[in-house]
């Protein structure tokens, strides 16, 4: 059956390898974002590796008004509609803590203003019978950490938010992966302290590739932060919040 993407965020690092994929594949992409002049770069780029259709369409996750536009372009391609979440924010704790204002922007690019735009979508993919969301949240959200606890807050509610989602669209045929990056060589880590094992957007574009596949539930990714964060979540609080991790 044919497939039409939507990929929201679509010049981050992680997303231009998933739209690369996706094009080898064959599918039609809508590349979201709001620089549209390196939208219109990569969707010709998509086109010359196979892609059906590759299309540059503005997005912004804080302007809810411009989302229906997108879901009716999407709308109007034969067979399934299945999206990519890749749009979030994610300023320094430090700025956070100096300007608490920062907070809303956070949690629009990285939870609300997602969320808003899959609720749009969702009937959607039920009325056609299936489609897959891809939700990409972070290892961050699964305990409030000292160095960037909003961030993680706005992810952790992500993850509840594609839960629920998840457990509605399946009724209808549909699908729901929650993405659990590590650290990834993106725009949004360089520079960081305390990096390591970090992996490359490619090796997190086939590892989502291959749980959409087999309608994997919820991933880390690379696979190993599973554990890490297993080790993480099962740190006693008393113990935990003299912690600097």
């Amino acid at each position: 059956m044919s497939q039409t993407w939507i990929l929201l965020g679509a010049t981050s690092s992680m997303a231009r390898a998933f739209a690369r994929a996706l094009a080898a594949r064959g599918d039609s992409i809508l590349l979201a974002g709001r620089d549209m002049a390196d939208l219109k770069r990569l969707a010709t780029d998509c086109a010359a590796r196979g892609a059906a259709m590759a299309e540059a369409v503005k997005f912004d996750a804080r302007n809810p008004a411009g989302f229906a536009a997108i879901i009716a372009r999407a709308a109007r391609q034969d067979g399934q509609i299945s999206a990519a979440v890749f749009v979030g924010s994610m300023p320094e704790q430090s700025a956070i803590d100096a300007a608490p204002e920062l907070i809303e922007g956070t949690v629009s690019d990285s939870f609300t203003g997602p969320a808003m735009f899959l609720q749009r979508l969702a009937p959607e993919i039920e009325a056609r019978g299936g489609g897959t969301i891809v939700g990409i949240g972070s290892v961050a959200g699964d305990r409030g950490r000292i160095g960037n606890y909003v961030y993680g807050a706005a992810k952790a509610g992500f993850h509840t938010y594609l839960s629920g989602l998840r457990n509605r669209l399946t009724r209808a045929g549909g699908h729901v992966v929650t993405v659990k990056p590590g650290f990834v060589d993106t725009a949004m880590t360089w520079g960081l302290p305390g990096m390591f094992l970090v992996a490359a957007p490619e090796q997190v574009a086939r590892d989502i590739l291959r749980a959409v596949d087999r309608k994997k539930d919820v991933i880390y990714t690379p696979f190993f932060w599973r554990y890490i964060m297993l080790i993480i979540r099962m740190i006693p609080e008393f113990i935990f919040k003299k912690m600097s991790v």
